[in-house]
């Protein structure tokens, strides 16, 4: 039991490096920085480690995003809310195309609703007139990116067998 939590953290380390270095290739939307990058690695996180990882690892990684000054505050809604939406419905229901909706669900509406309160708690007043509008809309372009990129990564390594071989190992 121990070796298989040591996979899991050492793995949950990789995702959350993939997804600091991943925000590299960020764009703007509106008044969100997109990266599409993150919700890949919630999606991977749901189907190889489960939803606790997948959260620790998106606010892991959107913490260490916001410290190299490669992020903003709307990292963490942006991409906790995905990540524990798309790791439960990986959870209940085994089924990829339900995870990836999982993941755009939470990102773009839960998260997108988060960003209000935070954007009014820690960015002030001004950020906070037009969270409430304008972050659904840049959560949703990046996290379809994310959900179309893993989609493919996803069943090219179920096809290959690879997907279910991490699942066994991990879960011994």
């Amino acid at each position: 039991m121990k070796k298989t939590n040591t996979k899991k953290l050492a793995i949950a380390g990789v995702y959350c490096a993939v997804a600091v270095v991943g925000s590299l290739f960020s764009f703007p939307v509106l008044g969100s920085k997109c990266a599409p990058v993150q919700h890949m690695v919630n999606i991977l996180c749901a189907v190889t480690l489960g939803p606790f990882y997948g959260v620790a690892v998106a606010f892991a990684a959107s913490l260490i995003r916001n410290l190299l000054g490669l992020g903003s505050l709307m990292a963490f809604p942006g991409s906790m809310f995905g990540a524990l939406l798309c790791g439960i419905a990986y959870n209940k229901t085994k089924n990829i195309p339900v995870t990836l909706i999982g993941e755009v669900f939470g990102t773009a509406i839960l998260g997108g609703l988060c960003a209000y309160p935070v954007a009014i708690f820690l960015m002030g007043k001004n950020a906070a007139e037009l969270a409430f509008y304008i972050y659904i809309i840049p959560f949703l372009i990046s996290t379809a990116g994310g959900a179309i990129i893993s989609a493919v990564l996803i069943f090219s390594l179920k096809k290959s067998g690879i997907l279910q071989n991490m699942q066994e190992s991990l879960n011994k």
